[in-house]
C-alpha cells in the first residue's frame, strides 16, 4: 500500500499538468487572437515610443 501513496502525488500532478497544457493549447488562436495581438502590439508601440522620448536608444 506504500507504493500507492508514493505514486499518487506524481500521478495527480501529471494529470493536472496535462490538463493545463491542453487548456493552453486550445485557448490559442480563435476569435480573440486578433484582439489579443492588437493589445500586445499597442503595448509594445507605447513602450517603444516612451523609450525613444526618454532618449534611450532602441535595441
Amino acid at each position: 500500500m506504500d507504493y500507492v501513496s508514493a505514486l499518487l502525488p506524481p500521478v495527480v500532478m501529471a494529470a493536472f499538468f496535462t490538463a493545463l497544457v491542453v487548456v493552453i493549447v486550445k485557448s490559442q488562436g480563435g476569435p480573440n487572437k486578433a484582439k489579443e495581438d492588437a493589445v500586445v502590439d499597442a503595448a509594445l508601440a507605447r513602450a517603444e515610443s516612451t523609450r525613444q522620448s526618454d532618449g534611450t536608444p532602441a535595441s
